[in-house]
């Protein structure tokens, strides 16, 4: 098979990574997979712990998709069993084990949304249950044998813990190594992880040269902040956006994005050419969180899509409308207590917010209208009728209260 020149691919594949051990090999590596026409065992390790991701978790998702697209193999590796152990990478306490329906029910709805991203269908699928869940209670002794604690203290998280008096479980000593083992598994040329996942890589190097194997290079993408600007992106934090979230909710999330951060969302999150990023940047940030949004919302719902969505969000914010479709919501009698209802439940009836104590934040930080009136008392409360409730700019719905 014929790959592209290897300027072409150092370009494509450092775009937007921190760490990389080692660039030399690298090149050495693509070179040759060019004279041979053999392509690059590329791994990355998912642990399908929770089912549903975002786009920070994307970021090195699209990464496997760069060398995918190069021509290499795309290695999904699935974590049957370490998920069931538990990375304790930047946990300050251990992590509430998994059973192993939970992880295989996980892995399933995972598995459908990185195909937004990955070729999932020319990837190349492993679970690690594969070796780890046949091997008996002496095989993980040889292992722990290969590394020791002085070595696996070296982790950040780790000394951490231990300044902080947290407890950490022997077996968490134990999840860089069945990760570094993974690779000796697969016999991988390159790994990729977030930047918190570097020391694991790096006990994978380790573990395939004491199996004569040649270490694989290690590359690393970083953890991509939430709307916030501040914390990593989080679904427990709020301030995500969902590879599953609707178009005109991805659309209006991006536009919440801090300015500071779009750099970094252009580069991690889209494929526009780093020209056409710094044009954008020169530019009023509001015309360039558009095109940010709209690049977003094209790659997960297609362009039609992203031009929808910029069209609604001309009309509603630059002309004061309402989005094309507002849902109606029924709050039946029974929902009522002595004739009415708490706005905060209704806001939460609504979708607008998970729970009563959040809807209440929301009326009181001054983003609810109630039939286009501001609404500011947390305590508020709603009769039998029909109303127009909003918050902030992106949620709209038409609520009856029955009576």
């Amino acid at each position: 098979m014929a790959f592209p020149p290897l300027a072409e691919q150092l370009a494509v594949i450092k775009r937007g990574i921190v760490d990389l051990v080692d660039e030399t090999d690298l090149a050495g590596r693509l070179q040759a997979s060019r004279q041979t026409g053999k392509p690059l065992r590329v791994k990355l390790g998912i642990d399908p712990s929770s089912p549903d991701i975002h786009l920070g978790h994307t970021v090195v998702l699209r990464k496997l998709r760069d060398f995918q697209r190069l021509g290499h193999t795309a290695i999904v590796l699935w974590g049957t069993a370490t998920a069931m152990v538990g990375d304790p990478t930047g946990r300050n306490k251990t992590r509430p084990a998994l059973s192993r329906a939970q992880v295989e029910a996980n892995k399933q709805t995972y598995r459908a949304q990185i195909g937004t991203v990955l070729d999932i269908g020319a990837a190349e699928e492993r679970e690690n249950g594969e070796w780890f869940l046949r091997q008996s209670f002496m095989d993980c002794i040889a292992l722990a044998s290969r590394y020791t604690v002085a070595r696996i203290l070296e982790r950040d998280d780790f000394q951490q813990r231990q300044a902080q008096n947290q407890p950490i479980s022997i077996h968490e000593f134990l999840y860089p190594l069945l990760q570094g083992w993974d690779s000796v598994e697969l016999q991988a040329d390159i790994e990729l992880g977030g930047t918190d996942q570097l020391f694991n890589l790096m006990v994978g190097r380790e573990l395939q040269k004491q199996q004569g194997q040649r270490p694989q290079v290690c590359i690393t993408t970083p953890l991509l902040e939430g709307l916030d600007g501040q914390n990593k992106m989080s679904k427990s934090l709020g301030n995500y956006i969902a590879v599953l979230d609707p178009p005109r909710e991805m659309f209006g999330k991006t536009m919440s994005v801090p300015d500071a951060m779009l750099r970094k969302y252009f580069t991690l999150l889209t494929d526009q050419p780093e020209a056409r990023v710094e044009q954008l940047l020169a530019g009023h940030p509001r015309a360039a969180k558009v095109a940010l949004a709209q690049a977003i919302v094209t790659a997960y719902h297609g362009a039609v899509a992203g031009s929808a969505a910029v069209a609604e969000f001309e009309r509603m914010f630059k002309h004061g409308g309402l989005p094309d479709q507002v849902p109606e919501v029924l709050l039946p009698a029974t929902a009522l207590r002595d004739g009415r209802v708490l706005l905060s439940a209704a806001l939460v009836a609504a979708g607008f917010c998970a729970s009563n104590s959040e809807g209440r934040r929301l009326i009181q930080g001054g983003g609810v209208k109630v039939d286009g009136q501001p609404a500011t008392d947390a305590a508020a409360v709603l009769v039998p009728g029909r109303y127009l409730l909003q918050s902030g700019k992106r949620h709209a719905a038409r609520v009856t209260v029955a009576g």
